[in-house]
């Protein structure tokens, strides 16, 4: 298993827990604007275990802005990560793949990509396209082996929304919409891209995997 990110102490960290397990891993920092960066990550991981057979593209951004202000160069920059750097990844992997004959893609998409959050247009329209991509991905790739699915998570705390969804109106609305009455947890997202992964999953493929405590099933919650 081998985990990247832009930031080389988090590589190690998560290099470090997967060797813990005594399994093998890989220290590649890799930025998913940077198609050279992906590419030294995918040659680094092919040389290193012999074949890529899974791909999970998770890196993503968001602003909070009202659509009227949001700049050109905002706009541009989430649509690079969230969507152009799926595109990168799925690309380079995904090439290997084909050539093998078999893969497992698995995207991480949004709520945001099945409905509208208020204020973060650019992230909403990434996160569609991200869904759009999915589906045709998975249609091209089919013939050849190789799944492409998404996993579009609900409300999961995180370090970096911790915030937002425990001290403020927004998230006591979206606590409020969730029927289950809590937010996710991260080990609760696992189960599902572990079974995209799978060869449980070989006749899965361009679906969009709700994992949401039942938020887009809720009409009126109380």
């Amino acid at each position: 298993m081998v985990a990247a990110s832009r930031r080389a102490d988090e590589v190690d960290r998560i290099a470090g827990e997967i060797e813990g397990l005594g399994r093998r891993s890989l220290r590649c920092v890799a930025d998913v604007r940077n198609r050279a960066s992906i590419e030294t990550l995918h040659n680094d991981a092919r040389r290193k275990f012999g074949r890529v057979d899974i791909l999970v593209n998770s890196a993503g951004t968001t602003l909070r802005v009202p659509t009227l202000e949001c700049s050109e160069e905002d706009w541009s920059k989430i649509l690079d990560t969230n969507l152009t750097g799926t595109l990168r990844a799925c690309q380079i992997f995904g090439r290997t793949m084909i050539e093998q004959g078999y893969g497992r893609i698995v995207n991480i998409a949004s709520l945001a990509t099945l409905v509208a959050f208020r204020d973060v247009a650019a992230y909403g329209a990434s996160k569609a396209a991200v869904g759009a991509l999915t589906k045709s991905l998975a249609v091209e790739f089919a013939p050849h082996g190789v799944t492409v699915n998404a996993i579009a998570p609900g409300i999961f705390p995180t370090a970096l929304n911790d915030e937002l969804v425990s001290n403020t109106e927004r998230g006591r609305e979206l606590l409020m919409r969730t029927p289950m009455n809590r937010f996710g947890r991260l080990d609760e997202i696992a189960g599902g891209a572990i079974y995209l992964a799978s060869d449980a999953a070989s006749f899965v493929t361009g679906e969009i995997l709700v994992i949401d405590g039942g938020y887009l099933a809720s009409g009126v919650n109380r």
